[in-house]
């Protein structure tokens, strides 16, 4: 029963933590930046991107293809994240959700083959932008709906560090 408490107690201080932090100045900031990104993305793609993207050779047009879907998926998961976030500080939805896996963010696959140099300088931009949003993102939503606990790393050396000196002690 004891860590059902402990458990509960660690939501509802997580949950006061994302609610001030969804109040706070610099959640709005993040909030415009995310939208503001999937605005221009967005316009890049129906517009100029749409022109670049007839002047590539097949197979650039084909990564084109790909990169581009994977970077509107990208924009619409951080997107959702940022409005679930919005909607917690708006009272249209309770904190306790967001810890919920559905409204989670989920980790960036690494990309371990650099961008191909025939692609339009403004997808790689935006790509890249993307990128560093996503992470910053993610590393909140670590922070906010992580248990600490759960995630830490075992050090073997301090472990058995420990356990000597309960041994001797």
């Amino acid at each position: 029963m004891n860590l059902i408490n402990d458990q509960h107690i660690q939501t509802v201080d997580r949950s006061a933590e994302a609610l001030k932090f969804t109040g706070s100045e610099l959640f709005q900031r993040l909030f415009r930046e995310g939208i503001e990104l999937v605005e221009e993305t967005a316009a890049y793609l129906d517009g100029d991107g749409r022109i670049e993207s007839r002047l590539l050779t097949r197979s650039a047009s084909l990564v084109y293809a790909s990169e581009s879907m994977k970077l509107t998926t990208r924009l619409m998961q951080i997107a959702s994240w940022l409005l679930v976030q919005r909607a917690i500080n708006e009272g249209n939805l309770d904190a306790d959700v967001a810890f919920q896996p559905r409204y989670r963010l989920a980790e960036r696959s690494q990309n371990s083959e650099p961008l191909p140099a025939d692609l339009p300088i403004a997808l790689v931009e935006a790509i890249l932008k993307a990128e560093r949003l996503h992470d910053r993102v993610y590393y909140l939503d670590q922070k906010m709906y992580v248990n600490v606990e759960e995630e830490a790393p075992v050090n073997g050396v301090l472990s058995q560090f420990e356990m000597l000196k309960a041994a001797f002690a």
